[in-house]
């Protein structure tokens, strides 16, 4: 199962949107918008950034930005799955490390929860993780695609693991990814960080459950 980047499939939605021969401007002042949002997100922890503040950094225009998006929840999708899309490429280049799939699942596990651990990472998840789950209702599509580009990463690796079907597989893969952000999710709320044991004990309770 392959999935779409998403952020550049609504970046490029939002500048088709638009005429004219500045593509590179407009990718360009897209590229300042998510890059602001994340700084006002990093500063106030709040899920809901000012789009006074985010537009003040960029130094562009309301009516420029409403050229790129429909409304803030419509960049706050771009937002989380550009995150996401680093997540996913952080955590291919620990799996690669890997010797074998178990290693795989594994360098998952813990590339997820070391999010917690970084503070950069940390404050710039924490509002996504945290968050009520208003953009799953505006954008279900959308944030279950983004949501699956990093399940899918992980169900590679199950199917090194165990024999089954695609179906099981993936639905396994599932199981690992709610185990795995609940986790997160609870040491996000309280702004800690899980200890060694912890995130070992993760680890272990997933590879004991897939084999």
């Amino acid at each position: 199962m392959t999935t779409p980047n998403l952020t550049e499939d609504l970046a490029r939605r939002a500048i088709e949107r638009s005429t004219g021969n500045r593509k590179v401007a407009y990718e360009h002042e897209i590229e300042r918008i998510i890059e602001a949002t994340y700084q006002v997100i990093e500063k106030t922890g709040s899920f809901d950034p000012s789009l006074r503040e985010i537009l003040k950094l960029t130094k562009l225009s309301t009516q420029t930005f409403y050229r790129y998006f429909q409304s803030k929840d419509e960049l706050l999708v771009v937002v989380l799955d550009d995150g996401r899309r680093q997540i996913v490429d952080y955590l291919r280049h620990r799996m690669s490390l890997a010797p074998n799939p178990q290693g795989q699942v594994r360098a998952w596990i813990e590339g997820v929860l070391a999010q917690a651990k970084d503070p950069v990472a940390a404050s710039r998840t924490r509002p996504f993780v945290v968050s009520p789950d208003r953009l799953a209702e505006a954008f279900p599509d959308e944030m279950r695609t983004s949501r699956d580009r990093l399940i899918e990463i992980l169900a590679e690796a199950i199917g090194g693991v165990r024999r089954a079907s695609a179906a099981d597989t993936w639905r396994d893969a599932e199981a690992v990814y709610h185990l795995t952000f609940g986790t997160l999710h609870e040491h996000l709320s309280r702004r800690s960080a899980p200890d060694a044991d912890e995130v070992e004990h993760a680890v272990q309770f997933a590879l004991r459950s897939l084999t």
